[in-house]
């Protein structure tokens, strides 16, 4: 499958509405990620909070591929509505380095992650890892909407 860009947007449209599953914190943001394989097909979803209030959206989808040998991650695609974290208060690994470490190839974000709760070098991290990083701002403002509750609107 090719990834153009609107099939990029409608699974990170997706991940946005998977976002707004995630109960309003003042601590976290809320994320929504989808895992879609190099044919297009589903492999895992997942967004802040779904499992544990600890979870971030990336972790939650990658811990329902946990065990499965019947897929390669590196043809597959994360997208995620917000900049994977690079700081965690509430685990030892960040986000960046759960995608770094599952091999993926890919990565499909809306918004880099504002300076809130800490500096994010995810985009950087990411691409250094070798992994190709797609960004769609336009879908920033989805994000924004979402986290509304920590985020004043973008100017």
């Amino acid at each position: 499958m090719a990834f153009t860009h609107d099939v990029d947007r409608h699974w990170l449209t997706t991940a946005i509405d998977l976002s707004r599953l995630s109960p309003p914190s003042p601590s976290h943001y809320a994320v929504g990620a989808v895992v879609v394989d190099r044919h297009g097909a589903v492999l895992a979803t997942g967004y802040t909070g779904e499992a544990h209030p600890a979870h971030h959206a990336e972790e939650a989808a990658l811990a329902k591929l946990a065990g499965r040998r019947d897929f390669e991650l590196a043809g597959a695609t994360m997208y995620s509505s917000l900049e994977p974290c690079t700081t965690r208060r509430s685990r030892p690994t960040s986000c960046t380095r759960l995608i770094l470490a599952a091999g993926f190839g890919r990565v499909v974000l809306a918004l880099r992650e504002p300076s809130l709760f800490a500096d994010c070098e995810g985009v950087r991290i990411l691409e250094d890892g070798g992994v190709t990083v797609v960004e769609h701002p336009g879908l920033g403002d989805l994000v924004r909407d979402v986290n509304a509750h920590l985020l004043a609107p973008a100017v």
